[in-house]
This record gives structure tokens, C-alpha cells and sequence, in this order.
């Protein structure tokens, strides 16, 4: 079985990226991108389906990992019984193909030291034919091929190749992995000390542009930097997650295919990126929202390939045995869904990179007035809403409030910037919306927004009100909510996304069976309204404890399992990282605002 999901770290060249165990095996990789097919999937089946395998020999007394300063060079160091080795494995941006290089140093004593290298194709379904040729190692299997270059030698053995070698204090011994497609002539070969040094400047000049100076400058730091290793460089566009079918519950059946573009993560990571100084990197994403929805807005997507692929058709790959025993499953048929809330999530991201200062004189508000005839149209649809659910469509009043927020953004973007609209029906259907938010999704005994029209049921999504500036987090419905969700979507310390019935013989409102983790984002949603409440205490403390489940190299994945004590879901997870810039952001804004009243009454 892999390895805990907080037992590994990323590396990645902004084209795709690999999990690293903290036992130096690589159990997961893609390629040439985040959606291609993997050669390691150890990950979601057993060392059969591939993983690559640096480390000593036997004897490891403590393994510490890093990542050195702000880079994506992870240093993982061993100490044995017989010295110290380091292992660095980085990804070179990528220039012609994918690579990998890992360079062995030693660090102290005399370490024997062992690599597996197998390579299985096609998510570990394909095993390849392997020849030398000159000084590389060749696999190839259809379209892939993969060349292998090491000092070290290496030896065939059970359809994996192997080598046996010792690491003395201040040896340095490379190895360097490159993929391209099998028709093509070999790559030429690469320097690997000198890749390190161009890789870790690569990444410390990006982070240079970094203009935030809160408090946690270090978690918002490598949250960033999680975020680019998550975009694909050509395109723009930012994967939700490096992986698929890592489990929201151990051993059920919620996991799910992440490697692709959601439209919901526009309106965050765009603002994370801008607020944060990145402005070219958010011009990217908004280039690549806009070119993914390009088109009939009737025909809008939820989510989108790398390069704004529509087709994500989802299947079983039956011969893996999956996580934990969960199904794995590649492509996401949730882009066939109909969730009403992206609308608005869409017009929000374009309407704050404009306030931001991104280009405005684009076809943009051409296509937004198109999308807005369609929330004319539909918005009294019901939909699947923010969770994807699987079990039918309903009247999310999520859904509801973000068709609130498109209207509310096209009338504030006619006003603010001069654009050409029918303000005077927007306005009325931005008003039309609110009232009927208030009227059924507001349950006014028990004082909370509830899921879905008609419903008892709760919902972490309706944490969002304050924050879209539905209504202020002085409102009396928006601390009943708070309250609601407190006393019953919270379990130590952390927010489930909804309510989920245990004891049932029926599935929940997502058509699965009940269980999953604490929804990370949630919880970071919460620590916002606390803050925004002026409950600050509250809002540090929940936030130091969701920055106290990030894994030793700073990353989190999608949920937590509370009763396990393990990060669960796809990883990294970019819906975690964005709200905790956001969050970071906020919490420092407000301590700020603090001790600025505190100093002003001093006076």
C-alpha cells in the first residue's frame, strides 16, 4: 500500500508534476501533462504499476525532508546506521521534454545505497520494452519512451532495473529521467548539477515578485508556490490537484479525478495571485478562463482540460487496486454537470481583475453579457451545485446567492468601468434573487441558511454570504449560520461541507454513501467570518490549527479525516492552498485594523 498522504512532497516543472515519499520512492507521475497517462502509479496500486526508488540500502535511523529556501528543490535527508546521504530531486522547468533528475550526495560516512526504477505505462497497465543505447537506458511502449542516464550502473531484474552503489562524504552520484514520445530521437543529455542551480533560481526569482508582508509569510510563501506547481505553463490554466482517486474516505468510494481546470477556482486563485503581486500569472488564468468559455454560454462548463479540453470522459481503471481499495477513477464526468454557481463565480473573477487593474478593453464584456442572458434565463434552475453531487439536481441556495453575485458583479462593472449594459434589469434581477434567497433559503426558526430550498439541511457553502458581500457579518442571519454550523457541521475543530446521514439505509443528497473528511476550505471559510465578526481569538485559532495539518514540506491535500488523524483527498490541493493565502491575508488585514484603533485611542 502507498504511503500516508502527508508522507509525500511535489515536485514539478509548471507542465506536470511528481509525489515523492518520504522514503524517497516516486509513486506518481504524469506525462508530458498533469491529465496524460502516468509512469508511476504506485501510488493508487503496489510497486508493480511503477515507482522510482532511491535510497539506502538498509538501516535508516530518521528521514527529515525540505525544501531548500523558496524553491521546489526538495532535499531529503537520510541518517543511517553508517553516515548521513542526501537525496535532491527537483523537475527543470520545462524547456523540450519532461525530466526528472535525483542527485545522491553524501553527507557523512559510507552509505550503500539502492535504486528500482519500473516503469509501467498507461497508469501502470503497459510494461516496456527496455534496451541501451549508448549512455542512456531506453523504455519503450507505443507512443512513450524514457531514457534513463546514471554513472551509476545498473542491471535488469524482474522487469525493473536496478543498482547497487556507495555514497562517500562529499560523492555526488546523478541520475537524470526523461520522457518524450517514442518516435522522436533521444534528448539530448543534461547537465545535473548545473540543471540545480538554474531550477532553484528559476524558482526564487518567481518568488521574488511575492509583494504580501502578513503574518505567516512562509505558509502563504509555499502555498504560492504549490499554486504554480500546479499550472500548466502553456496555457495558463491551474489543475485542482497533481493526482486522481485519492480518497475523501479511506476505503469508500468519494475519490475523484482532480488533474483538471475548475471555473470555481477562478474567482480565488485569481484574486490570491493578484493580491499576492503575481499579476502576470493571474493575466494567464484569466486568458485561459476566457478562451475555456469562449462559445455558447448554454454550453459552459464547470470544469476544463489543461489547454480548455471539453471532453473528460470518466472511467474505472479496473487493474489497479486504487488507494486504500478505492476505485480509480481518470477523467471526471461532473463536466457534464449543471452547477448554476459558476456563473457567478466567472463574472466575479473578471470583474475583480479589472478593480485589479488586468486588461478591460478584451472581448470580455461581450461574453459576459451573453453569460448573463443565460442567469436571466435559468437561474430559477435547479442544478448540482457547488459539491457535484450525484444524486439529482436541486435548488442550492448556494447555486442561488453566486447567480446573486454575477448580477450584483454586471451591475457594479457597468458602474465602475463605464460598460455598456442593461443595468436597470440587472438591478431588478439582483433583487429578484435576494429576495427569494431570503424568503426560501433562510430557515428563520433555527436561524441558519440552509442547503437547498425547502430543506433542514445545512451547508458550509453558506459561509460564503458574508464574504461575496451578500449580506454583512454583522448580520444576525449570517451569526445564526456561523452558530448552525458550529453546533452541527463541526467536528473537532474542523467543517464538514454539509450534513451527511450515518445511520441510513439511503444515500445522502450527493448520491454516496455517508462519510468523508473536514472540508479544508470550509473551515478556512469560517476563520474568515470569525475574523470578520471581530472574533479574532476565534479566527486565529482555527486558522493555527488548519497550518498545523500541513505535512513537514508545508502542503495539504483537499480534507482531513479527524478519526484517522490523516490528510485525505487529491494532493496538493489547490482548493486548500487559495484560502489559505486568503485567510492568512485577512486575519493580518484585521490585526492590522486592531492595532490601528488601539493606537489611534492611545493618542
Amino acid at each position: 500500500m502507498a504511503l500516508p498522504i502527508e508522507d509525500y512532497a511535489i515536485i514539478a516543472d509548471t507542465q506536470t508534476a511528481a509525489l515523492v515519499g518520504r522514503d524517497g520512492s516516486i509513486d506518481w507521475l504524469c506525462v508530458p501533462r498533469f491529465d496524460s497517462a502516468a509512469i508511476f502509479a504506485a501510488m493508487l496500486g503496489s510497486e508493480e504499476n511503477g515507482h522510482w526508488v532511491i535510497a539506502p540500502e538498509g538501516g535508516v535511523i530518521s528521514v527529515r525532508r525540505q525544501y531548500r529556501d523558496d524553491t521546489l528543490v526538495l532535499e531529503t535527508l537520510f541518517e543511517t546506521e553508517d553516515g548521513a546521504v542526501r537525496l535532491i530531486d527537483f523537475m527543470p522547468p520545462r524547456a523540450e521534454a519532461p525530466q526528472v533528475v535525483r542527485i545522491v550526495e553524501g553527507v557523512r560516512g559510507r552509505v550503500p545505497m539502492t535504486m528500482d526504477l519500473r516503469l509501467r505505462f498507461d497508469y501502470g497497465k503497459v510494461v516496456p520494452w527496455v534496451y541501451r543505447e549508448q549512455d542512456a537506458l531506453v523504455a519503450v511502449a507505443g507512443p512513450d519512451a524514457v531514457w534513463l542516464r546514471t554513472p551509476a550502473p545498473t542491471r535488469g531484474e524482474n522487469l525493473s532495473t536496478r543498482a547497487d552503489f556507495v555514497v562517500e562524504t562529499g560523492d555526488r552520484v546523478p541520475f537524470v529521467l526523461t520522457w518524450r514520445p517514442s518516435h522522436l530521437p533521444p534528448p539530448e543529455p543534461i547537465d545535473p548539477v548545473e540543471e540545480l542551480g538554474v531550477t532553484a533560481g528559476y524558482w526564487r526569482g518567481w518568488v521574488s515578485a511575492c509583494t504580501y508582508e502578513g503574518e505567516w509569510r512562509d505558509a502563504v510563501v509555499r502555498s504560492l508556490l504549490t499554486l504554480k506547481a500546479l499550472t500548466y505553463a502553456p496555457t495558463g490554466g491551474i489543475v485542482a490537484a497533481a493526482t486522481t482517486s485519492l480518497p475523501e474516505k479511506l476505503g469508500g468510494v468519494r475519490n475523484w479525478d482532480y488533474r483538471f481546470c475548475w471555473l470555481r477556482d477562478a474567482t480565488i486563485t485569481l484574486q490570491s495571485l493578484l493580491y499576492s503581486g503575481f499579476q502576470s500569472e493571474a493575466t494567464a488564468w484569466r486568458k485561459w478562463l476566457l478562451r475555456a468559455i469562449a462559445g455558447n454560454p448554454a454550453e459552459l462548463q464547470i470544469m476544463y482540460g489543461v489547454a480548455g479540453e471539453r471532453r473528460l470522459d470518466e472511467y474505472v481503471a479496473t487493474w489497479l487496486t486504487g488507494y486504500d481499495g478505492n476505485p480509480v477513477r481518470i477523467g471526471n464526468a461532473a463536466a457534464e454537470q449543471f452547477q448554476l454557481d459558476v456563473y457567478g463565480e466567472v463574472m466575479d473573477a473578471l470583474h475583480q481583475g479589472r478593480r485589479a487593474g488586468l486588461k478591460a478593453d478584451d472581448p470580455a464584456w461581450g461574453l459576459q453579457v451573453k453569460l448573463m442572458e443565460f442567469v436571466e434565463r435559468h437561474w430559477r434552475d435547479p442544478d448540482e451545485g457547488i459539491w457535484e453531487v450525484r444524486g439529482g439536481p436541486k435548488q442550492f441556495v448556494h447555486s442561488k446567492l453566486m447567480a446573486w453575485v454575477a448580477a450584483d458583479r454586471a451591475v457594479k462593472a457597468t458602474e465602475e468601468f463605464d460598460l455598456d449594459g442593461p443595468v436597470e434589469r440587472w438591478t431588478e434581477l439582483r433583487e429578484a434573487i435576494r429576495a427569494e434567497i431570503l424568503q426560501k433559503g433562510y430557515d428563520p426558526g433555527r436561524r441558519t441558511f440552509t442547503q437547498y430550498y425547502g430543506s433542514e439541511e445545512l451547508d458550509a457553502a453558506m459561509l460564503m454570504v458574508p464574504l461575496v458581500g451578500f449580506l454583512p457579518a454583522s448580520d444576525e442571519r449570517v451569526a445564526g449560520t456561523v452558530a448552525a454550523i458550529e453546533e452541527h457541521l463541526m467536528e473537532d475543530g474542523f467543517v464538514q461541507r454539509y450534513t451527511q446521514h450515518e445511520h441510513t439505509d439511503h444515500d445522502n443528497i450527493d448520491g454516496l454513501p455517508p462519510g468523508e473528511g473536514a472540508f479544508l476550505a470550509c473551515t478556512f471559510w469560517l476563520a474568515d467570518n470569525y475574523a470578520l465578526m471581530g472574533r479574532h481569538d476565534e479566527a486565529r485559532e482555527t486558522f493555527e490549527r488548519l497550518l498545523a495539518l500541513r505535512n513537514d514540506v508545508g502542503l495539504l491535500s483537499e480534507e482531513y479525516d479527524t478519526q484517522e488523524k490523516r490528510l485525505v483527498g487529491n494532493f496538493p490541493q489547490a482548493f486548500s492552498h487559495v484560502p489559505l493565502i486568503d485567510t492568512a491575508r485577512t486575519l493580518s488585514s484585521a490585526l492590522a485594523a486592531t492595532e490601528a484603533r488601539a493606537a489611534e485611542g492611545l493618542k
